[in-house]
């Protein structure tokens, strides 16, 4: 278990909040976020460090997506 880096698309507002829009990982893949449900800092229980924990469904299936600083990760297994 642990993180693994991705690349994200986001959309910023004028007030300053991210709503990240998709994912990518390194081998090309892209994966639209479908919603974001809640947004908090919190632990990667899974993988280590404190972030932004973004709680999304992507095609049914509940993830977690941090932001540590400028960088963004997902849990793995």
């Amino acid at each position: 278990m642990g993180k693994k880096n991705v690349g994200v698309i986001a959309q910023f507002s004028e007030s300053g909040k991210v709503k990240p829009l998709s994912i990518m990982w390194s081998d090309g893949r892209q994966f639209d976020i479908d919603r974001v449900d809640d947004a908090r800092r919190a632990a990667s229980l899974k993988g280590g460090g404190i972030g932004i924990r973004y709680t999304c469904m992507i095609r049914g299936r509940q993830v977690y997506l941090f932001k540590d600083e400028d960088v963004w990760y997902m849990e793995v297994e």
